[in-house]
């Protein structure tokens, strides 16, 4: 019986030549040990288990008294827990435990010894800051909950683990504060999540993907965060988060449009520089998708609504372009983003600096060329810092994808096109909802109180009560008082 149990778990690790198994033989049984020496901490696994093991082997105590020690837990100077089925040892094993396995007993124990490689904690790349902390998530979840646990010191902070992915097995945290979140949003989360059928999750985008409304949206309802501090202040707010294994982003939920135009910046700041800040965000990003449009729209169909002096120099400066102006446009915003994908792909040494000079050399040699105008470069250029400002970037592709609909509209059908495209998108946010917040609180539904942090940031004394798109309300706050 025993040999067969012995040969089972040998057979498992059959294949996995960077396993380790260590036989000892313990007062006339077999004790073996199984690991793989690169994701565990092997000093640990040699003064802590086989050392003791082995100490006890030499000793004069007999083997009943070695099976009491055990279960008192005075063999070894490290916590073991057990697992009653024998089947799980080389799950266990390839997690990143070292499972042992006593003859004679009809469970194994194991120990949590795991020692993933990681890099060091650095800043963020994505959501830069002058002013406030620098530090930003890594790929180890466990580096990650420490630094969240390092920013709210509470007891009512709540952190729920689910294990997701048929052979990745990733462990996904779901972080919320107890009091201040919805219930019915954890409680749709929770059931998500426990119904995802997957080979594996290897980022966030995995879970974000099973976990949206059967509505389909290019808006994200979903917000990307790699910050400690942003995901600190949206469980404050009454957000839930969702941490994943392997990888630095870490999702928020629910959102609001305006809450992706935020920057964590914001309150790092006096609330008038925040402010006008804010204001440039929702200006530029609505000029980055319809500028364009609307260039090409009034200067083909409406160009009597152009003052005479600056209608007489775009023409002047088109009169001999051989294309339309909606294929120029196009030529140009393609350009321009192949450009942006260019930069992104080049590495870093090397890649800002060919996204800015190929973009001027580019828009040089084609006004010289004749094939494009020199409004129409300026008119690209300008939307194309616009996207920039934005500081969500699934929300700055959604603009960009929306700029060449727009654009198509306004080429064909003039400035009916672009506005009929417009109170449709508008019309598609106010339906739109996230794990049931409207997404365009507090605009449509409107909530008045909800306008001192949404496109303006008042001082924070003044914002004593939490948003009603994310926490409970009033009846909760009330409840708690």
């Amino acid at each position: 019986m025993t040999d067969s149990v012995l040969d089972r778990i040998k057979e498992q690790l059959t294949g996995c030549t960077d396993a380790v198994n260590q036989s000892i033989r313990v007062h006339g049984h077999t004790c073996m040990q199984m690991y793989i020496p690169s994701i565990v901490e092997n000093h640990c696994v040699q003064n802590f288990i086989s050392l003791p093991l082995q100490s006890e082997a030499d000793s004069i105590s007999n083997w009943p008294l070695f099976l009491e020690r055990l279960d008192r837990g005075s063999v070894f100077p490290i916590p073991s827990l057990k697992a009653f089925d024998l089947s799980e040892a080389i799950d266990l094993v390839v997690a990143g435990n070292v499972v042992l396995y006593i003859e004679g007993l009809p469970f194994l124990y194991y120990f949590k010894l795991t020692q993933y490689q990681k890099r060091a904690i650095s800043e963020s790349k994505n959501e830069l800051v002058v002013i406030g902390p620098q530090e930003a998530f890594i790929e180890d979840i466990q580096s990650n909950l420490s630094l969240l646990r390092h920013k709210i010191k509470h007891p009512d902070l709540k952190i729920k683990l689910y294990t997701i992915g048929k052979y990745t097995k990733t462990d996904v945290y779901v972080v919320y504060i107890e009091g201040l979140y919805k219930p019915e949003v954890l409680a749709d989360i929770d059931e998500k999540l426990k119904n995802i059928s997957i080979d594996g999750i290897l980022g966030s985008s995995y879970l974000a993907e099973h976990l949206k409304t059967n509505k389909p949206t290019p808006f994200p309802i979903f917000q990307y965060t790699e910050r400690p501090d942003s995901v600190a202040a949206s469980l404050m707010e009454g957000r839930i988060g969702i941490l994943t294994d392997g990888t630095p982003s870490t999702l928020l939920a629910p959102v609001t449009f305006f809450s992706l135009l935020q920057s964590s910046e914001d309150y790092y700041q006096s609330p008038y520089a925040g402010s006008w800040i804010r204001i440039l965000r929702l200006f530029f990003s609505i000029l980055s998708s319809t500028l364009p449009s609307l260039y090409i729209a009034i200067t083909t169909f409406h160009s009597e609504i152009i003052p005479y002096n600056l209608l007489v120099t775009i023409a002047a400066a088109r009169e001999n372009i051989p294309f339309s102006a909606l294929t120029e446009a196009l030529l140009m915003e393609l350009t321009f983003e192949a450009i942006r994908e260019a930069g992104t792909r080049i590495p870093k040494p090397v890649g800002q600096t060919i996204s800015i000079i190929g973009g001027i050399v580019i828009g040089q040699a084609a006004v010289q060329a004749g094939i494009v105008s020199a409004p129409m470069v300026i008119v690209v250029s300008i939307t194309g810092i616009a996207s920039y400002i934005i500081p969500h970037m699934e929300l700055g592709l959604t603009f960009r994808l929306l700029r060449f609909v727009l654009l198509i509209l306004g080429g064909t059908m003039g400035l009916i096109g672009v506005f009929t495209a417009v109170f449709i998108i508008y019309g598609h946010l106010a339906n739109l909802k996230s794990f049931g917040t409207p997404y365009l609180q507090p605009i449509a539904p409107l909530v008045l109180q909800d306008w001192k942090d949404t496109i303006l940031r008042v001082p924070s004394p003044w914002m004593k009560k939490r948003s009603n798109a994310y926490s409970k309300g009033k009846q909760r706050r009330q409840a708690k008082k």
